[in-house]
């Protein structure tokens, strides 16, 4: 099969085959362009030779292009001096059409395409090439995620919406098992709907008349019993609509945060037993982003359905949803594995004319995936102001889920999380938190004092320790010597703590315990709290035991000791 870019005609016609091994054909018509026919054959040669198997191989890629390259060429026509070709483009030229670019995505795209198309063609002059090479910046999202409410009223519409088409079209399909194993008796009214369910699962109708005048109408017989001939008594038996395919669509991002790219190509994925013998379904759903480039980004997921909650589950319901569509395709278009299909309510499928290059997005009667305007149509039909999906992914990944999908850490980061105001707000109390566990564990550290066995001669003592180096204090006094006060010394390198000590220390613990129930929380924090934190780590280090004691040891002295202190009575 031929895969090269094709130039017919005079060159300015590119013929561009896909590389999904149906051949299908894209053709681009450089004569409509609005340049000079130098301008013209330049750009479909650079066109052409991104048209590989190497560089595009989705006709998404090369559609991109072109829409940006007709944009870039009718901003030249519109020019009062023509650009002959692309020798004469001039980099303030270049200038110019940057600044005309809105300063959103859809600016940003159109340049960056058009930049890359460019910069393909050695004959640029060298201050074009320079102008065309500096850095586009990207413009700030203004894209956020779902209030709570908001997402959740749009995945409860999509779920009654998808619920009400899975239970419609599963019980119509066991209507139709209960037909083909001869349950019900012939020409009754159960047989006679299973006849009509019959032939729609085969052919996508009801049973019709073939007559001229009658052409299309249901057969009188099977009207009755399928209570009438609008789609919702023939046709939505068994086949989902373009709507519901849509609700369908929606929960699989609410459940796992995909974007829309990857829900409306998923394949149909593989079911393996599980090992165990209660039934449990596994299923390898392969994810492809196009968009990074078809072929080289690929993601597989085990899904597995054992119960209602399961992350499977919806992947079951959605096989149970589409089996008929699926089977019908398979007729019209032999190796087709999209999920999701649905019936159109028109013959010839309405909007997707059935050439060569077009027959990706649907067979017959049935279309495949949803499209970015489907999405809208949905919202708008639904009561919402936008597409629930790019919103949607956004919320679901950064504040449901918490986890990347389908990016790098990085472009997780910058896009989505740091980007998004609620994940900002929800930042906020665990970053408080975080540091507050700074503060209590530098706090809890503070304890400096070494513990000895017994007292040193040596040291001088103090209300709550010995002092080992009083004259080398690190709070040196205006006079000299230490300058802290007592409840200082526990924070203090030359303070040594020894069970002599322990009764009392244990006991001012103890008393600032009984003042913080009595104390404004910010004051006694602000007067006790260091002090306080100090005596928790030396309760620790010591044990329970030791401490438990200690406070049975407290004596007159230590009482009277640790009352001093706390009022303010007892000098250093």
């Amino acid at each position: 099969m031929r895969r090269q870019p094709v130039l017919v005609g005079d060159g300015l016609i590119v013929e561009h085959r896909d590389g999904t091994g149906a051949g299908a054909v894209a053709v681009y018509d450089f004569r409509g362009l609005p340049v000079e026919d130098a301008l013209r054959g330049s750009l479909a040669r650079l066109f052409a030779s991104r048209c590989v198997p190497s560089r595009w191989t989705s006709h998404l890629s090369s559609r991109h292009f072109w829409v940006h390259l007709q944009a870039f060429t009718a901003y030249l026509a519109a020019r009062d001096t023509p650009v002959a070709d692309i020798t004469q483009l001039a980099a303030g030229v270049w200038s110019q059409w940057k600044l005309s670019r809105p300063n959103t995505m859809s600016g940003y795209r159109q340049i960056v395409t058009v930049r890359g198309l460019l910069l393909d063609d050695p004959r640029l002059s060298a201050a074009a090439r320079e102008a065309i090479s500096q850095r586009v910046l990207t413009p700030k999202a203004k894209e956020v995620s779902f209030q709570g409410a908001e997402f959740d009223a749009i995945v409860s519409t999509a779920r009654r919406m998808f619920r009400t088409a899975h239970l419609r079209i599963t019980e119509n399909a066991r209507h139709l098992a209960q037909w083909q194993s001869g349950a019900f008796a012939r020409d009754s009214e159960a047989w006679l709907l299973g006849e009509a369910l019959d032939c729609l699962a085969r052919t996508g109708e009801a049973p019709h008349d073939t007559r001229v005048r009658q052409r299309g109408r249901v057969l009188a017989r099977y009207v009755r019993v399928l209570g009438g001939e609008g789609p919702e008594h023939t046709w939505q038996r068994l086949f989902l609509t373009r709507m519901e395919t849509v609700a369908l669509g929606v929960l699989l991002l609410a459940e796992h945060g995909w974007n829309l790219s990857v829900i409306n190509r998923l394949k149909v994925p593989q079911a393996a037993p599980d090992a165990g013998s209660d039934g449990t379904r596994i299923y390898r759903v392969e994810l492809e982003k196009h968009k990074r480039g078809a072929g080289r980004y690929f993601e597989t997921r085990n899904l597995t359905d054992d119960g209602a909650a399961a992350p499977g589950r919806l992947i079951t319901q959605a096989l149970e949803a589409t089996v008929f569509a699926r089977r019908a395709v398979h007729t019209l278009s032999p190796g087709t594995d999209r999920l999701l299909i649905w019936r159109s309510g028109r013959a010839p499928l309405n909007g997707y004319p059935q050439d060569e290059a077009s027959k990706k997005s649907g067979a017959g009667v049935f279309g495949f995936g949803i499209t970015g305007c489907t999405a809208q149509r949905w919202a708008t039909q639904q009561g919402f102001p936008s597409s629930p999906f790019r919103r949607g992914r956004r919320t679901v990944n950064t504040l449901h889920r918490r986890e990347l999908g389908q990016n790098s850490q990085a472009t997780h980061d910058r896009v989505y999380a740091l980007t998004d105001p609620q994940v900002r707000q929800a930042a906020i109390p665990v970053i408080a938190e975080a540091a507050e566990a700074v503060v209590a564990k530098a706090r809890e550290a503070m304890f400096a004092a070494e513990l000895r066995q017994r007292a040193d001669p040596a040291d001088r003592p103090t209300a709550t320790a010995d002092c080992h180096d009083y004259d080398n204090s690190p709070y040196p006094g205006p006079d000299g010597g230490c300058g802290a006060s007592f409840l200082m010394c526990l924070g203090c390198a030359n303070a040594r703590v020894h069970p002599a000590h322990h009764s009392r220390l244990a006991h001012l613990h103890h008393a600032l315990e009984n003042l913080r129930t009595v104390m404004d929380a910010g004051q006694w924090q602000a007067g006790w709290g260091d002090a306080h934190a100090r005596l928790e780590h030396l309760k620790g280090r010591l044990g329970a035991a030791v401490w438990t004691s200690a406070l049975t040891q407290v004596t007159d002295t230590d009482r009277e000791l640790i009352a001093l202190l706390l009022n303010g009575d007892l000098d250093q």
